[in-house]
């Protein structure tokens, strides 16, 4: 962990109030000029991938004290969602209007901008979903896009789709852990697949247990399940196989009370959910600018945290685990006459301090 996170990080608070006085905010010039979509750590080192809708990836080093820039990607479309390979040499973005911005950092000069291999436009509409994972030995790429369709690259030919399947609706989100890929799409279908099996087919498929449009899917560490989270601040927890279905919950979160009266709770959508690599523990973060630490197996929240100022729009942790970042801008839950000018954008570093991420005592993972 870099040294600009190993001060003050021995201990966290007591209560179950976090402490953001310590996160680390990234020098003005180096952000993006739009809202951030999206962001992603290298599972190898110290950089983190942010999207934005500027229409560039950027990607910062965090080393030695500081954050740097390392490299800059142009996209000729805005990149919705952004991805790295296992070993940590590629990166690959997905385009609002269907194209794919890949780039193989180990060819790149670092310091300056990277190019992405041009005019590789794969689907009919935006790419809202984009994973690398490992298959007979070799890197793939999935694609999830708007057009209501999964899309597999073998990496010996990176232009020619090799596999696909089409999905119930449009596709909202997608993560993948190991051999599970999970696929959230409109109208709150929700398809699992193995990535170990036949690529033109989906294990089994799922309506949402949350009432209401899914915004964002995330993979559990271990691979047996997955979280759901909606707009009208909810988060399920599902696990993959119908032995542990006694284990599925769903719970209530990104809401504040209204002072006024006890019956009326103004209601966030969660725009994130991040799983610690370690400890199996997770992130949500919404559009009240919160965030909270969770543990699923004890149904227990960690630390909840403050209002960061604005509305957080993507979240990770880094590959060890000691830093959480998340990005504040307008995520668009208003819609377009919301948006301005003077709207927050920010990219924040938390040191995970101490027991803050850790499961309960005797709490087992599953």
């Amino acid at each position: 962990m870099s040294a600009l996170f190993n001060q003050g990080a021995a201990s966290a608070p007591s209560s179950t109030t976090g402490d953001i006085s310590k996160d680390v905010e990234v020098a003005q010039n180096l952000l993006p000029t739009d809202s951030i979509s999206a962001l992603a750590w290298s599972p190898t080192h110290d950089f983190l991938a942010v999207a934005a809708w500027d229409k560039a990836v950027r990607i910062y080093e965090i080393s030695g004290g500081s954050v740097n820039g390392k490299w800059s990607i142009p996209c000729a479309e805005v990149p919705l969602c952004v991805a790295w390979s296992e070993d940590g040499t590629k990166i690959a973005a997905g385009g609002n209007e269907g194209s794919i911005f890949f780039v193989d950092l180990s060819t790149q000069q670092a310091g300056g901008e990277a190019k992405p291999i041009p005019d590789w436009k794969p689907h009919q509409a935006g790419v809202k979903g984009i994973c690398f994972f490992k298959r007979d030995n070799k890197d793939w790429l999935a694609t999830g896009s708007w057009d209501k369709t999964v899309q597999f690259w073998d990496f010996t030919s990176t232009t020619a789709c090799t596999k696909g399947i089409t999905c119930a609706e449009r596709v909202y989100s997608m993560d993948t852990r190991s051999n599970l890929l999970v696929v959230a799409t409109a109208e709150r279908h929700i398809h699992v697949i193995n990535l170990g099996n036949s690529l033109d087919s989906i294990y089994k498929t799922i309506q949402s247990p949350l009432k209401w449009q899914t915004r964002v899917v995330s993979c559990f560490s271990d691979a047996t399940g997955f979280a759901v989270g909606s707009i009208e601040g909810r988060c399920a927890i599902q696990y993959v196989e119908d032995k542990d279905t006694s284990l599925n919950f769903s719970f209530k979160c990104h809401r504040q009370q209204d002072p006024t009266s006890r019956d009326i709770a103004k209601v966030y959508s969660v725009n994130a959910i991040s799983f610690h690599p370690h400890h199996g523990t997770f992130s949500t973060a919404g559009s009240d600018g919160t965030f909270h630490f969770w543990d699923k197996d004890a149904k227990h929240r960690l630390k909840g945290y403050p209002d960061v100022g604005g509305s957080i729009t993507a979240t990770g942790f880094s590959r060890d685990g000691n830093i959480f970042a998340y990005a504040i801008s307008y995520d668009w839950s208003k819609g377009y006459a919301a948006n301005n000018q003077t709207y927050p954008i920010k990219l924040k570093l938390h040191p995970v301090a101490g027991d803050e991420c850790k499961p309960r005592p005797g709490n087992k993972k599953r």
